[in-house]
């Protein structure tokens, strides 16, 4: 299981405290610094059978400042998801990658169903 998080999201850090509290073992990656390639966020929404906007951060000053609220609805999902692989600050966080499935954010009551 990978757990992809950005250290300074506090979102992020409450789920790293929720796995460790509850002694889930996982692979953590910085996001920011190794962020996810174009191939993976293939996978992982194919695997997720969420919407592909599920997987956009559209709190982030990046979608914001890009004006991707517009834009999204007229691009293909190939365009969006190299867009998502170019900057990983645009990819909601945490992004837990489980056996079981994708997850993008942290919603604990659904996480705890998926791994608890």
């Amino acid at each position: 299981m990978v757990v992809l998080c950005y250290p300074k999201c506090t979102t992020c850090q409450k789920a790293i405290r929720w796995l460790e509290g509850r002694g889930i073992a996982y692979t953590y990656r910085d996001i920011k610094e190794e962020h996810p390639t174009y191939e993976e966020l293939k996978e992982w929404y194919g695997r997720s059978g969420l919407p592909l906007k599920r997987f956009f951060n559209t709190s982030g000053l990046q979608y914001k400042a890009l004006g991707l609220k517009d834009k999204l609805p007229g691009m293909s999902e190939e365009e969006q998801l190299r867009l998502l692989a170019a900057d990983g600050m645009l990819v909601k966080r945490p992004l837990l990658v489980a056996e079981r499935g994708v997850f993008p954010g942290f919603r604990e009551a659904e996480w705890e169903k998926i791994l608890g």
